[in-house]
């Protein structure tokens, strides 16, 4: 038995009446085993330098490389009451076909004639503006024919005053010769009074000489007197040509007062009739508003306001849309660790849902149902589920991706790193080392594009 005590019972059983003790008694020694053991272990040896592709594995979906490629919500420019569908859910639309109607509801609008009565307004603003510009330009007419009355006016006194200090001038010399014929006479009334005291002239030749220098003194004042009304029409000339000067600058200043004033008001109606042309081309969207079109060619999946009759705000969502064309792209999301290795034109294995696929993880290359893509951009900053996201495009050098794979579909991929040694990949893992990694090729170029395909 096992042997275990001292004690043996073997003695005392007889072994031949037992199947089992024979067949154990009788077992053959099998010496294949140990050569299927030695096999393994070379083979196990020999494996060891199989080449390994070193790789980077990671989930994503299926997208678009661009925005206006994605599936997107048609909305409502403006509020108002559904009146008619055109559509339905799974329709096919071109750019520009007609999805629903709309009917106004707002009651500020509910004028028929808002549009044309809009524009009759801003007529007579206009009409208003040619009126203030006409008045504009009359009034700077005038402006200029104060400035020329005034510089006329202002010549005329002028040449008053030129005339004025001319006689002065005349009356002057008239004033000297009027002194000097009123000194002479009074010096000859002396002398004749002296020769009338003596005897030596009668009384009628002193009286004589006496109304002579009464005559010199008449004129000499005469002319003093014409001396002080030209002095003084001089005066009155410079007083008149002052009041001239203010007068014309009271009505320069009133016309040019006059000219903003209009050109004020003319202004402002232009804001106005501006203002009312703003107001009818937003009723002109307004209405054209009314009937919402499709922005793309794509396929209606959801309607997201049913029936008729019912109320939308605006920029409500009315129904969704997916393109039917769109260039096709993988987002995939990369844990941080790993992000120093990927490089823009890096290799990638995909593998779709719903497409059977065999995957060996070192041999990529050979997996079954797998396609090929590379990297065309890598996010430089951190989502929100803590990986790093790239996209991945097709690569035209393989074979192309299925069209019947969908937007948002699953995905999984499998960054290509360097070509190394079964056994060195083991080793590198067992010590927790990170993987070697290269460099694209330089001379290879990332397409700027993916694609195109059409959904069929």
């Amino acid at each position: 038995m096992l042997n275990i005590t001292h004690t043996s019972v073997s003695k005392y059983i007889d072994r031949s009446k037992y199947k089992s003790f024979r067949h154990l008694e009788n077992r053959k020694i099998s010496r294949a085993l140990p050569h299927i053991l030695i096999g393994l272990f070379i083979v196990f040896i020999l494996s060891m330098f199989l080449p390994w592709t070193q790789n980077i594995r990671s989930n994503g979906f299926v997208t678009t490389l661009n925005p206006y490629d994605k599936p997107q919500n048609i909305q409502s420019l403006i509020g108002g009451k559904i009146d008619k569908w055109y559509v339905k859910e799974g329709d096919f639309v071109n750019i520009g076909d007609t999805i629903v109607r709309l009917t106004e509801a707002k009651a500020e609008y509910l004028d028929p004639d808002l549009l044309a009565n809009t524009k009759v307004q801003q007529d007579a603003k206009l009409r208003s503006v040619d009126a203030y510009t006409e008045k504009q330009k009359f009034l700077a007419d005038q402006l200029v024919a104060y400035k020329e009355l005034r510089k006329t006016k202002i010549q005329q006194l002028d040449i008053k005053q030129q005339q004025i200090d001319i006689e002065i001038t005349s009356i002057n010399q008239d004033l000297i010769a009027a002194q000097t014929y009123a000194e002479n006479a009074a010096n000859q009334l002396d002398r004749m009074e002296t020769m009338y005291k003596k005897g030596i002239k009668s009384l009628t030749d002193l009286e004589t000489k006496k109304l002579s220098n009464r005559e010199a003194e008449a004129k000499l004042l005469s002319v003093q007197n014409k001396l002080t009304k030209l002095q003084n029409d001089k005066l009155n000339l410079v007083q008149e040509k002052g009041f001239v000067l203010s007068d014309y600058e009271q009505k320069i200043a009133k016309t040019e007062s006059d000219i903003q004033s209009a050109n004020s008001y003319r202004f402002s109606l232009e804001g106005e009739s501006n203002k009312l042309q703003s107001k009818y081309n937003q009723l002109q969207q307004r209405q054209n508003a009314y009937v919402i079109t499709s922005p793309i060619k794509g396929r209606i999946t959801k309607i997201l306001k049913n029936g008729i009759g019912e109320f939308l705000k605006t920029q409500d969502d009315i129904a969704t849309i997916v393109p039917t064309e769109y260039q096709r792209a993988v987002e995939l999301y990369v844990e941080p660790v790993d992000m120093p290795l990927i490089k823009e034109g890096k290799q990638v294995r995909l593998q779709f849902d719903g497409w059977p696929a065999i995957v060996f993880s070192g041999w990529p290359n050979n997996s079954f149902g797998t396609y090929s893509g590379e990297v065309y951009a890598i996010d430089n900053d951190i989502s929100e589920n803590g990986n790093y996201r790239i996209i991945v495009i097709e690569n035209d050098e393989e074979k192309e991706w299925p069209d019947l794979i969908r937007i948002g579909s699953g995905a999984r991929g499998l960054l290509l790193l360097n070509d190394v040694r079964v056994y060195y990949e083991l080793w590198r893992k067992l010590n927790g080392f990170p993987p070697d990694f290269y460099e694209p090729s330089k001379t290879k170029k990332v397409k700027n594009k993916a694609p195109i395909r059409k959904v069929k």
